[in-house]
């Protein structure tokens, strides 16, 4: 019995001293954390999108409090994220205009040709493996959705015409619609932008009227009588010039395609 006391003495004299020394070194390596981490933190939108690189809102709120990161890497913040986020770490940051995500394609299902029937994995980029897709055209859309699957926030749905549309009240130009599609279909332009060509193809016009009835045909129409000089022709397709653009509106009637008309946000 009285080994048996003994034993138990030492194993609780010993417990003792671990926690003692426990005690003593977390007191000593302790890194103090700063609040303005869990400030920042709060401010984020909380969506955890990973659109600014990291792992999350926590690990963005700590890069931007130890100076790694801007206060203004947060993809999926408002211009008010960014300007709460400023005046908890102490700095000034020039606004940025606001994006918002839209589709250059306008090929329905219906509107463009297909070089075959795709039976394969229900994913844009296992579609594009497969010679580029079904799409006639080497630059439309997929219509498989897989924008619409990273979309954290809700804001792109896949339309029954085979085409996904931006809900642009929802969109916070996080970028991972732009990163997966294989086409390169979603981009971000200013809010504020007037007009754009809802079409990416670069091929001949001769080529574009046999495979899409809504394609940009290079014709050079709306360069034409665009009456701020707004539009240039890169490579057989229109692009717009948005600080040029004020949205007239000529463009849009002159366009045989209908490609070209004002941006809804």
């Amino acid at each position: 019995m009285e080994q048996i006391l003994i034993a138990i003495a030492a194993m609780g004299l010993m417990g003792l001293m671990l926690s003692l020394i426990l005690g003593i070194t977390a007191k000593a390596f302790y890194v103090p954390v700063d609040p303005r981490i869990a400030k920042v933190n709060d401010a984020l939108p909380g969506a955890n999108c990973g659109a600014c690189g990291l792992a999350g809102c926590s690990d963005l709120a700590t890069a931007i409090v130890l100076g790694y990161a801007e206060p203004k890497a947060c993809k999926a913040g408002s211009s008010e994220t960014i300007a709460a986020i400023s005046d908890i770490i102490g700095v000034e940051v020039d606004a940025e205009e606001q994006q918002v995500a839209q589709m250059f394609c306008s090929g329905t299902k219906n509107s463009s040709d297909h070089k075959f029937k795709y039976f394969g994995i229900d994913d844009c980029r296992a579609a594009e493996l497969v010679s580029g897709g079904d799409k006639a055209c080497s630059y439309g859309c997929l219509g498989l959705g897989t924008c619409e699957r990273v979309c954290s926030f809700g804001a792109i749905t896949m339309l029954k015409s085979g085409l996904p549309v931006v809900a642009a009240k929802k969109c916070t130009a996080c970028g991972n619609c732009v990163k997966v599609c294989p086409k390169g279909i979603p981009k971000l332009v200013p809010i504020s932008q007037k007009s754009v060509c809802f079409c990416q193809s670069h091929d001949p016009g001769k080529v574009v009227k046999k495979i899409c009835s809504v394609g940009c045909i290079g014709c050079s129409l709306c360069k034409k009588v665009c009456p701020e000089e707004a539009i240039n022709m890169v490579d057989s397709l229109a692009v717009v010039n948005p600080e040029k653009c004020t949205g007239c509106g000529i463009c849009y009637e002159k366009c045989p395609t209908g490609v070209i008309h004002k941006l809804v946000v």
